[in-house]
Formats: C-alpha cells, sequence, structure tokens
C-alpha cells in the first residue's frame, strides 16, 4: 500500500491558521519520520477573496528539500501558469536539489480566475484546455527525456561537455506551443520527476493513461472506485504501458477508519491512498499514531523506506537509487 499526504496551501482557512515555513517544514518531518511515500502540496496561481497561499508552491519545495532527507516532494505547477520549457526546467532542477524525490503534480481542472490573470481573460474551452494541457504535458516529458543518463561527459581534456549522439533534440511544434530543447538540467537521480494528476474527467483519462505515474481520485463507493481502477489500468495498458507503471491513490480525509482503508485495498480497488489534511496540521499525529500502527500489523504498509528516490518508494521504473 502507497501513502500520501496532501497539504493545500492555497486557501483562506490555511492562512489563517497561520501556515508558516516553520510548520510546513515540521509537518514534512513528521510524514517523513512516519515513512509516508510523498507530500502532495497544492496551489493555485489565481488569487480572490476565498483564498490566498503564503507560499508559491515550488518555492516551498525546494526549501523542504533542505530539511527532509528520503520523502518524495510533490508540487503543484498549472499548465495555464507556466510555460513548458520553464516548468520543465523548475522542476528537473528540484529534482537534482531534492536527490530524486520531486514530482508534479498537473491538475486537469481549468480555473478562469488564473487564466484571467496570465493573459487569458476569455478563459479555455474544455476541449481548448484539455488538448492543450495534453500537449504541454508532452512537452515537459520530452524535454525530461532529451538527455541519456551518461550524455553529459564533462571532458574538459577533451574539450567535449556531451556526446552529441546521447542528446535528443525536441524539436516540437504542435498547435499550442513550439519548444526547440534541448533542457539544459541533466537527468535526475530518478531519471524524471515523478508526474501526479488529479481532477480526471472522463476524457482526460486517456491522457492519464499515457503521461501520468499517479493518479488521484476521489473517494466513492467500493464498486465505483473498483470500476475506475480497473478502466485506468485498461487504458494505461492499452497505451503500451504496464498497468504497474500507474499508481492509482483514493483520496481520503485524515479521519478515515482501518476498515474503509483495508475493504477498499483489498478489493484491489486502488494502489494506495492520499490523506487530505485540514489547515490544522496536528491531524497528522492521529493518522501516523492511530492507523499507521495498525496498518503496519496488517502487512499493508512497509516498515521503512526500500530506496531514496520517490519512484523507488512507489514502485516505478527508474528508480534505482545511484
Amino acid at each position: 500500500m502507497h501513502l500520501a499526504v496532501s497539504l493545500n496551501i492555497a486557501s483562506k482557512a490555511g492562512h489563517a491558521a497561520g501556515l508558516d515555513f516553520s510548520r510546513i517544514a515540521g509537518f514534512a518531518r513528521k510524514a517523513e519520520a512516519a515513512g509516508l511515500d510523498m507530500v502532495v502540496i497544492s496551489d493555485s496561481a489565481a488569487s480572490s477573496d476565498r483564498s490566498s497561499s503564503p507560499f508559491e508552491a515550488t518555492t516551498l519545495l525546494a526549501a523542504l528539500a533542505t530539511v527532509t532527507n528520503r520523502i518524495g516532494l510533490v508540487a503543484a505547477a498549472s499548465t495555464v501558469a507556466h510555460q513548458p520549457y520553464n516548468l520543465a526546467r523548475r522542476f528537473a532542477s528540484l529534482d537534482i536539489i531534492s536527490h530524486g524525490r520531486a514530482g508534479w503534480h498537473a491538475t486537469m481542472v481549468p480555473d478562469p480566475r488564473e487564466a484571467a490573470n496570465f493573459s487569458r481573460p476569455e478563459g479555455f474551452s474544455g476541449d481548448d484546455f484539455r488538448r492543450r494541457a495534453q500537449e504541454f504535458i508532452g512537452i515537459v516529458q520530452g524535454l525530461w527525456r532529451g538527455w541519456d543518463a551518461d550524455a553529459l561527459l564533462f571532458d574538459k581534456s577533451g574539450g567535449r561537455f556531451h556526446d552529441p549522439e546521447k542528446m535528443h533534440l525536441l524539436d516540437h511544434k504542435g498547435e499550442f506551443f513550439s519548444v526547440r530543447g534541448p533542457l539544459n538540467v541533466a537527468r535526475s537521480p530518478q531519471d524524471t520527476p515523478v508526474l501526479v494528476l488529479s481532477g480526471l474527467s472522463e476524457s482526460d483519462m486517456d491522457i492519464a493513461g499515457r503521461a501520468a505515474d499517479v493518479i488521484l481520485l476521489d473517494d466513492g463507493s467500493i464498486e465505483g472506485a473498483k470500476a475506475r481502477h480497473d478502466d485506468l489500468k485498461r487504458r494505461v495498458a492499452a497505451c503500451g504501458r504496464d498497468p504497474d507503471a500507474v499508481k492509482v491513490l483514493i483520496n481520503v480525509g485524515v479521519d478515515v477508519v482501518l476498515d474503509r482503508l483495508d475493504a477498499l485495498f483489498r478489493s484491489k480497488s486502488c494502489d494506495g491512498f492520499n490523506v487530505l489534511m485540514p489547515p490544522q496540521l496536528s491531524a497528522l499525529d492521529d493518522f501516523v499514531d492511530r492507523l499507521l500502527p495498525e496498518l503496519r500489523r496488517s502487512g499493508l504498509f512497509r516498515a521503512d523506506y526500500r530506496g531514496e528516490t520517490l519512484r523507488s518508494h512507489l514502485g516505478l521504473a527508474g528508480g534505482g537509487d545511484r
């Protein structure tokens, strides 16, 4: 069973609760001490009277990387608020800074307020947003794979920075973006950052099947969760990927009961859970002290980390430690 914990820093309640860096850092270290796979930091580039954020999520991720050692760190970054080259470069850098523990959470829900902040006051139609997001994600992943792992030689005596045969020019020209590449950041210790998708509509499922490493789904009945899980795994296989290459986590509240987790997991409705945290970060203590020991006694959750990278925690390809 894989376990993540999600913290939404873009909320009015969260700001009022005083989510300063020291509290968030303590929260991340507590999750790491408990052996959770990753912390997912949700954020939004839109501002309104309903929400505010004390930090930008990727900046926060970089800071958290310096005060943690093992836990995966996943930050939200919108396909509307960024250009694909800059975002790919930022997450590749974060992955190196964190020694292979970084992930990109790309939500698939368009926000008109966010679009209005980035030269799109008319927003996006649902279909345009979907096609643009799919193209954006494909570019980012293509840029991450632009260098083979051993492409950079740093050969001063021979005057060779890289092996040209191991550099792959993206040269993308699409409907919404034109990106030449390559990325000027080396491959990371876990190969590429982990891609997390959430907020999926029916039309988004094929995008997730082709590109995602982790998919976050809302809770529901066991029968419904099982049907969604099996449908996603079929779509992954139809894209020529190993169904185990994508982990499906169900969002649950911090007050979830053990029997609920046990029933969902044993019915093969998911690969694990993402615990949604309230602004009161102390709620993590109850989950860690109450449920984790029971999950470990039942053999459902591992006793310790199995590797150094986020991909190794999740059992994903490319997660080998170096």
